[in-house]
C-alpha cells in the first residue's frame, strides 16, 4: 500500500478570504446549490471568513492514501494526516474551493451513493470541527450532481468510518 506522499494526490493553490460573510454567502447562492446544512454552517456565529485575502496550498488524496486500506474514522484520518505533515484547513476553504474548482468531475452515476457514506466523486474538506454535537454540521464537501456544482455539508459521529476511496483535502504547511 502506498501512503502519502508516495500515493496519487493532487495539489492546488486556492485564494481564500477577502469577502464579508454576507458577500460570500450571496456569491455562493448566485452560482451554486447548497444543502440545508451548508446554510446552517455558513450562518453559524463561529464561521468567520477572513476579510483579508490569502493563499493556501492544498492536497487532495484518498483515505487509503492516508494509510487506511479498510477506511478510518475522522479522528484517525486527521491524526494520521498530521503525522504525515498535513494540516487541517480553515473552515472557510470549503466555500472558496467551491468557487474556485469549477471543473470538478461528476460522481459515478452507475455507482450511486449509499446512505451515511460520502457520495461518489465528492471531496471532503478536512477542517476543524466547530461543535461536538453529533447532529451539528461537521464540515464542507464539494459535489457535482448532473453537471450542477454543490457546496454541501456532512454530519458524522466519532464512529463513522470513511471509505478507503473517499477523497479529502488537507492543507500543506506554509513555508
Amino acid at each position: 500500500m502506498r501512503v502519502y506522499p508516495d500515493c496519487h494526490y493532487i495539489t492546488r493553490k486556492v485564494e481564500v478570504g477577502g469577502l464579508s460573510k454576507s458577500q460570500l454567502i450571496q456569491k455562493l447562492k448566485q452560482h451554486f446549490l447548497m444543502n440545508e446544512y451548508a446554510e446552517i454552517l455558513l450562518s453559524n456565529d463561529n464561521f468567520t471568513p477572513s476579510a483579508t485575502k490569502y493563499s493556501l496550498k492544498i492536497v487532495e488524496l484518498t483515505v487509503q492514501g492516508l494509510g487506511f486500506p479498510d477506511g478510518g474514522t475522522t479522528s484517525q484520518l486527521f491524526k494520521k494526516a498530521n503525522e504525515l505533515g498535513l494540516e487541517l484547513c480553515p473552515l472557510e476553504l470549503g466555500p472558496y474551493l467551491r468557487i474556485d474548482y469549477l471543473n470538478q468531475p461528476e460522481g459515478n452515476k452507475e455507482n450511486p451513493s449509499h446512505h451515511h457514506q460520502a457520495p461518489p466523486g465528492s471531496i471532503t474538506i478536512a477542517s476543524e470541527i466547530l461543535n461536538d454535537d453529533d447532529g451539528f454540521p461537521k464540515g464542507f464537501y464539494l459535489r457535482n450532481i448532473n453537471d450542477v456544482l454543490w457546496l454541501r455539508v456532512y454530519i458524522a459521529d466519532d464512529l463513522h468510518v470513511w471509505d478507503p476511496d473517499d477523497h479529502f483535502v488537507f492543507c500543506l504547511p506554509t513555508d
